[in-house]
């Protein structure tokens, strides 16, 4: 039986802690919370698990902490079923955390890095080989810059795709930015990282995820808009990641870009409708069912 196309996730590891409100607090205000969670996280644990949910087979790259919260995180991937062999404990070191505020439906946090910020260019290129067994690399910005810079050097050289989820958004070189196969910002990112020329420039490497409004792109030189899907928002908490996840699955399947697109919109239409950011990952079967549904 031959193997599932590999898709590597090069990214980070978080204990993700969850505060629920009625209200975002105002600048000095001290306000009462309604819930308290800590659920696993990170982007590129939420979106190697929504690709591994999805169909993709999925390996992992990236560091913890020698503490409680790195080893459950890797027991996580493990029931996952991701190749998680490439992600290293890093001694004396925390593992990342990220602070989330609930509030309206919508989302406010702040990420400690830790020892995510050890992937580094001189980690990946022990890691090499293991990178270029890939067909598909996704990547995201809560690991060092240089390590994105050295995955998209590797890549391109050996004709590997490249997926960049820039975020949270950090500038790069134009030249950078042009080696990637695609770029998933959302709308504020897309906003703060690129110029109406850089747009241009970027053309249909762009896929910008607008939450309520859906997803636009440009394809064979089209402008295309794909609608959300009206769905009850329980937590909008890794909507993003999903789709990140769920794209790249389609994509090593052999969908259009279109199709790829609505498959990964679809998925993170499902995620909303749970809490948290892994917790709401949908499985290949709720999400081929949710579609089915809507076919004429």
């Amino acid at each position: 039986m031959t193997e599932k196309p590999l898709i590597t996730v090069i990214g980070s590891l978080n204990m993700d802690m969850v505060t629920t409100a009625k209200t975002m607090p105002r600048e000095g205000e001290t306000i009462h919370g309604e819930s308290f969670k800590m659920v696993p996280g990170g982007k590129g644990a939420n979106q190697a698990i929504a690709a591994a949910r999805l169909g993709g087979h999925v390996q992992f790259i990236g560091m913890v902490g020698d503490d409680p919260f790195g080893h459950h995180l890797i027991k996580v991937l493990k029931n996952e079923g991701i190749k998680r062999n490439e992600v290293k404990i890093v001694p004396n070191t925390s593992t990342g955390v990220a602070t989330i505020l609930l509030s309206e439906n919508n989302n406010r946090i702040i990420v400690t890095e830790g020892a995510n910020g050890y992937v580094t260019k001189a980690y990946l290129e022990k890691l090499k080989e293991r990178i270029l067994e890939s067909t598909i690399v996704l990547i995201q910005f809560e690991i060092p810059l240089e390590a994105i810079y050295y995955t998209l050097e590797i890549c391109t050289q050996n004709n590997i795709q490249v997926v960049i989820n820039p975020a949270p958004a950090k500038q790069l070189p134009t030249s950078m930015w042009k080696k990637a196969t695609f770029i998933t910002p959302n709308e504020t990112e897309l906003k703060e990282l690129f110029t109406a020329r850089a747009r241009e420039h970027l053309g249909e490497k762009l896929i910008v995820t607008k939450g309520e409004n859906g997803v636009v792109f440009k394809s064979h030189g089209e402008d295309i808009h794909i609608p959300s899907y009206p769905v009850e928002v329980v937590d909008t908490t890794g909507a993003g990641d999903t789709f990140n996840g769920a794209f790249v699955v389609a994509l090593t399947e052999g969908k259009s870009i279109k199709d790829s697109v609505n498959f990964a919109n679809a998925a993170a239409a499902l995620s909303i409708k749970k809490f948290g950011a892994q917790g709401g990952v949908p499985n290949r079967i709720k999400l081929d069912e949710f579609l089915n549904r809507l076919r004429p």
